[in-house]
Parts: structure tokens; sequence; C-alpha cells
């Protein structure tokens, strides 16, 4: 139905996976505090970076398909239902994690915390735009999944700068080494930890 939704999508998938540190695995295991951290983090984003995986790959099934405007609507908005509680439950684990052991730790994970619960926001917003879409008419339809996905694309290129700053430097080393940060970040849905 809309190519290019299910291309910005893509983008949403990966912001995901931002968090998820996937960087060198380091050896030096220096910072048991920050290890920790890590790892507290790194649990909690497993579930939701599938999550966030499993809806981008419900919508670009949807869209492939040609599949009828009514289940592409109802695809989309659960979809973006839960990709918002996803990174909202991301916000929240950062958030109760508390501030990193390194360099401004704490301005770092508030601002991580800030731009997750930002991100879940608008995908809440992009719910409700899926939901207020006419049905009847495809080409009104189409028109109204275009926006979408320019929105959608937009959010995907610009909803990571926290997070990046986040999982810098010590951060990302010490994420890199946890084993479910590796498998959060390694898109093998079939295997089971």
């Amino acid at each position: 139905m809309n190519k290019k939704l299910a291309a910005a999508l893509s983008g949403g998938a990966v912001l995901a996976l931002a968090l998820t540190g996937c960087g060198n695995n380091s050896a030096d295991n220096k910072n048991d505090a920050l290890n920790t951290w890590a790892k507290q983090v790194c649990e909690a984003v497993q579930p939701q970076a599938k999550k966030i995986e499993a809806a981008s790959a419900a919508i670009q099934k949807q869209t492939s398909d040609n599949s009828p405007t009514t289940a592409v609507q109802k695809t989309d908005a659960q979809a973006f239902q839960d990709m918002s509680d996803a990174y909202k439950a991301i916000g929240a684990a950062v958030s109760r994690a508390g501030a990193p052991n390194v360099d401004n730790g704490s301005k770092k994970q508030q601002d991580a915390v800030k731009e997750l619960n930002a991100l879940s926001a608008s995908y809440v917003s992009l719910k409700q735009q899926v939901d207020k879409l006419d049905t009847e008419d495809q080409a009104k339809f189409a028109d109204g999944l275009k926006g979408i996905a320019t929105q959608l694309d937009k959010l995907s290129k610009t909803g990571s700068d926290a997070l990046k700053n986040l999982e810098e430097g010590d951060v990302g080393k010490a994420m890199a080494r946890q084993s479910s940060c590796k498998s959060a970040s390694a898109s093998a849905p079939a295997t089971s930890g």
C-alpha cells in the first residue's frame, strides 16, 4: 500500500536498537558500578527492542501485502501503540537505573529519558492520526499514510541524539559487554535465549 511508510519504519527500529550499545566489546571491566548500570538497562531494553522490531515488521508486512485499508489501519495503529509503549518502558528503565557513573551522567540520563518519552508521545500522535484516516476512500487513505510516513521518517532521523550521547564512551563499552544488549541488537528472533 505505501512503501514509504515501511521504509520509514525501519529507521524507528534502528532507533530502538541505538540504546542497545552494540559497540566494540572491550575487555576493560574497570567500572563495576557502570557495568551494573549497563546490565540493568540492557536487560530492560531487550524485550522492548523486540517489541519495536515486531511492530515494525507487522507494518512492513501489512504494507507490502496490499491489504484492505481497514486492516492496514488496525495494524498500523496497534504497531504505533506498541512502539509508544516500548519507548516509554525504555525511558522508565533508564530513569530507574539512575545516572551512569560517568562525567555528566545525570544530564545524559535525563536527556535520554526526556527523548524517549518524547518518542513515546510522537508514536501516540501517529496512532491517533492513523485512527482518523478515512478507510472508505483508498486514495485519501493512501495520502494520509504518506503524510504519516513523512512524519515517521523525520522522527527516525531526529530522535536519537540524547541516546547516542548517553551511550558514548565508557557507557557504550559497558553496554557492549552485556549479553542482553548483544542479543537485543542481533536480529535473530527465531532463537530463544
